[in-house]
């Protein structure tokens, strides 16, 4: 019997979404940072074996919105965490219970669809902290299983896959077994960019920068692409960069490097920089740059 279906991984910023996600295929599919609300888009990744299919949909982290990119990353969250087969609600046990969690509880109740609790970074805890903390949540919804897991480290994720497929039912295969990703390529290479400039740069720059792919061109085997970042003030423009130009040199070599690794072909790659004021308050940028909110039932 051929099992399928959709999971979604759910959870507030920062609780190592993109991290779990990356280890059920043992490799870099969504970006990742110690900074929250890296993910600003549902990422989709493939896991197919002979005997089944399951899609994994990243998704960004759910949080109180300052502004509409916010309200956008939220509603996109919640409108993949809808008509899937699974859900995995994802907490960081390093981190007591607050305000945040709570609400989050009572938003899965309005998804009618089975839990798991995925409890990460249990290497920081003791094991009798971990019961407490089982026990705690086990008091406060009835969760379908209950997994304790290190993302990181890769401790339980085959326990995890093994529990997920025990609650998949007999499918289709929806893709073809060599896919493993549903993203075009001009997206992988702006999150790749991004990733770039939140790990390099200050605490003030993350959430405000965003890159578009001006253009691609294919030469032989070396791919030509210009890419503009967005950042929303003028004194951010001078720390992407740099002294000299150092930054914005440190940016575009790391995400040549990788992009060469991902896609395959030598990259040649041109960055700009523009400031758009208060870019992530203005819908029509937001649509523009992809933040578009998938329909909802």
């Amino acid at each position: 019997m051929f099992k399928s279906g959709f999971v979604a991984i759910i959870g507030r910023p920062n609780t190592g979404k993109s991290t779990l996600f990356n280890a059920f295929f043992k490799q870099k599919l969504a970006i990742i940072s110690a900074k929250p609300q890296t993910t600003r888009n549902a990422i989709r990744g493939i896991l197919t074996s002979e005997d089944y299919q399951i899609i994994f949909i990243d998704t960004p982290g759910i949080h109180k919105p300052h502004h509409r990119l916010g309200e956008q990353l939220n509603k996109t969250a919640y409108a993949h965490s809808k008509g899937v087969d699974l859900l995995f609600y994802m907490v960081d046990a390093s981190k007591p219970f607050g305000s945040g969690d709570d609400f989050m509880l009572n938003k899965l109740k309005e998804f009618n669809t089975k839990v798991f609790l995925v409890i990460n970074k249990i290497d920081l805890l003791t094991k009798k902290e971990l019961l407490d903390y089982i026990s705690a949540y086990q008091s406060l919804y009835e969760f379908q299983e209950i997994i304790p897991i290190s993302a990181l480290n890769y401790d339980n994720i085959d326990k995890l896959l093994e529990l997920t497929l025990k609650y998949l039912q007999e499918g289709p295969k929806y893709y073809p077994t060599d896919r493993l990703v549903e993203y075009p390529e001009q997206f992988i290479i702006s999150e790749i960019i991004r990733e770039k400039i939140i790990n390099l740069t200050e605490e003030e720059i993350p959430h405000s920068v965003a890159v578009v792919i001006e253009q691609i061109k294919k030469e032989k085997e070396t791919l030509f692409i210009n890419a503009l970042i967005l950042i929303e003030r003028d004194s951010q423009k001078g720390i992407i960069i740099g002294k000299q130009g150092k930054m914005l040199k440190a940016v575009g070599q790391q995400a040549r490097e990788e992009l060469e690794i991902i896609l395959g072909n030598k990259i040649f790659l041109e960055l700009f920089v523009r400031v758009e004021k208060d870019w992530r308050n203005k819908q029509n940028k937001l649509n523009q740059l992809g933040y578009i909110t998938p329909l909802e039932d």
